[in-house]
């Protein structure tokens, strides 16, 4: 897999933890793929919810912070998220794909879907962005 974030910025703490990559980012999309390992599961061997949700949260984040300017970043802040999970992985490999879906000045809006590589949808969210100054 190909980090497209290292053209513009170093992994950070929980990107190096979670494992997962930017593969893709533009304009008011993003995509972000994490092999599963084991550290990702529950007490019952399945992915945790909360990496779902991480994953998620990061898709619809760099989907409204991209700028395209490695100097001038863009910070953003969730100020709301809602998942709906919706089944378990069939596969290896978890793709979140996150989309700008309006907003304004302050603030704006994104939608996400988590897949794996089988293509089975795993869980969708919707939330609420504030973007914010260093």
């Amino acid at each position: 897999m190909n980090d497209v974030t290292g053209s513009f910025e170093e992994p950070y703490e929980y990107q190096k933890l979670l494992g997962y990559n930017v593969t893709a980012w533009a304009e008011g999309k993003a995509t972000l793929e994490m092999p599963l390992e084991a550290k990702h599961g529950n007490r019952y061997g399945l992915p945790h919810g909360g990496v779902h949700a991480s994953l998620l949260d990061t898709a619809m984040g760099f989907a409204g912070s991209y700028t395209g300017d490695p100097n001038a970043p863009q910070l953003v802040m969730t100020l709301s998220m809602t998942v709906q999970y919706l089944s378990r992985p069939k596969g290896k490999l978890l793709i979140a794909k996150g989309w700008r879906t309006g907003g304004g000045r302050k603030t704006y809006f994104a939608d996400a879907e988590l897949c794996d590589e089988t293509g089975e949808l795993i869980a969708k969210a919707t939330g609420t962005f504030r973007y914010r100054s260093r």
